[in-house]
């Protein structure tokens, strides 16, 4: 392996791995690998990027330093040179951490200093100026993100924010120099004296100088963005057509299923809900035990072929209300297992095309699924959305996913979703 990924969820981990896999021009493409949770063998020896997905967002601090620092251990054990500590382009995490305090370990462990922090993602919107982050050309305060039911996100200053998570140094490399180029944006990364830089960038066009200029980056922080330069360091020599090919396509009965509570989701179920039948999960009666895998497993049996999707997603007032009447954990546990249980038997009753919304949602998912495969990784295929690969699980008989961040997405994504997997245009 040449770089390795440690993501704090799967959607992100699978935003990464498509950036890696994708590339930005042919001779920067890697044979790029997902692998859920922390391998207990060695990697395949033809893997050249490892993208390692981790439940860390929102995990209770120690855990997250725990796996973060355990997945640091095998990537280096397979020889990557670089190390990518992945989270979202919205910086999501509270004041108490835990992207800061995760950072702190791994930087420790590698003696990393001028660790560059950048969540860009301009393809989507997510840019950085002036150490601030932007959704779209509003300021992360002021986005939907200030109603993350988990991270809500209230402080657009990274530097700010940041310090609340770390003792560390926070510093800043302004876009002024970022623009002037590669040079004097290394000089200025390698000359830094805090421990942390936030990083300006606006582009694509930044995020290639940032690329370039970290090539010598023991550790490097940020969104998928962050890696769309870095393949192109490490590779001499490549050919134009050396890449993994597209994740295969498959049909069979398909499944969706949304627990995304982001208003780009919201709006991707009412769109999907006017062509397809869609099941609303009464989330007291999944709370009481009325609603169960049964109830949802029913669901998919009796409309296979019309892309049926089920759904926990509400707006912002009704998840504060289910929370503070049954408590914030205790609705996300019952969720996640009722997801996970769900794909679980779906995937035993031979449903070969699911397609996930939400990160806690996916990762819950995709743990189920890759366990009842004994699947160890998963390929990374074609790009639906910006963001979104198809990740494909097994051999021959094989089952394809897509994990989709909440913001991400076309608005038809879901049904564009399953054509693509079919190989449908």
């Amino acid at each position: 392996m040449l770089i390795g990924v440690i993501a704090d969820d799967f959607t992100g981990a699978s935003d990464i791995a498509n950036t890696l896999a994708k590339g930005v021009q042919p001779e920067g493409l890697l044979r790029t690998a997902q692998y859920p949770g922390v391998p207990t063998a060695p990697a395949d020896p033809s893997i050249e990027a490892g993208v390692i997905s981790l439940k860390s967002r929102s995990a209770p601090v120690q855990e997250a330093v725990r796996d973060s620092l355990d997945a640091l251990v095998w990537l280096r054990a397979q020889g990557c040179k670089q190390i990518i500590f992945k989270y979202c382009s919205t910086f999501d995490s509270t004041p108490a951490g835990n992207i800061g305090l995760v950072a702190d370990a791994l930087a420790e462990a590698l003696e990393a200093t001028g660790v560059v922090v950048c969540p860009a993602f301009p393809t989507t919107g997510r840019t950085v100026y002036q150490g601030h982050l932007f959704v779209g050309d509003t300021l992360l305060s002021e986005s939907s993100m200030q109603h993350h039911p988990l991270t809500p996100m209230t402080d657009p200053d990274l530097r700010r924010f940041l310090r609340l998570q770390t003792t560390a140094g926070v510093g800043h490399i302004p876009l002024s120099i970022v623009s002037q180029g590669v040079e004097p944006t290394r000089d200025a990364i390698n000359g830094a004296t805090d421990r942390y830089v936030v990083a300006d960038a606006v582009s694509d066009a930044d995020l290639l100088t940032l690329g370039a200029a970290l090539s010598d980056a023991k550790l490097i922080t940020g969104g998928s963005g962050i890696a769309l330069g870095l393949p192109r360091n490490l590779i001499v020599g490549r050919k134009p057509d050396a890449r993994v090919a597209d994740a295969v396509h498959v049909s069979g009965p398909e499944a969706i299923l949304a627990g995304s509570c982001s208003g780009a989701t919201r709006g991707q179920v009412d769109l999907h809900a006017q062509a397809h039948p869609t099941l609303a999960i009464d989330v007291p009666g999944v709370m009481a035990g009325r609603v169960t895998v049964e109830t949802l497993v029913a669901f998919y049996d009796a409309n296979q072929g019309r892309a049926p999707l089920a759904y926990s997603s509400g707006s912002p007032d009704q998840v504060l209300a289910l929370q503070s009447r049954f408590g914030r954990e205790a609705v996300a546990e019952k969720l996640d297992n009722l997801f996970a249980d769900t794909a679980k038997t779906l995937v035993s009753k031979g449903y070969r095309r699911i397609v996930v919304a939400g990160g806690e949602t996916s990762g819950a998912v995709a743990q189920a699924v890759t366990e009842a495969l004994g699947a160890a990784a998963m390929t990374v295929g074609a790009e639906i959305d910006p963001g979104v690969p198809i990740l494909t699980l097994g051999d021959g008989e094989s089952v394809v996913l897509a994990l989709k961040s909440g913001n991400f997405g076309a608005p038809d994504f879901f049904a564009k979703a399953l054509r693509m997997m079919e190989g449908q245009s």
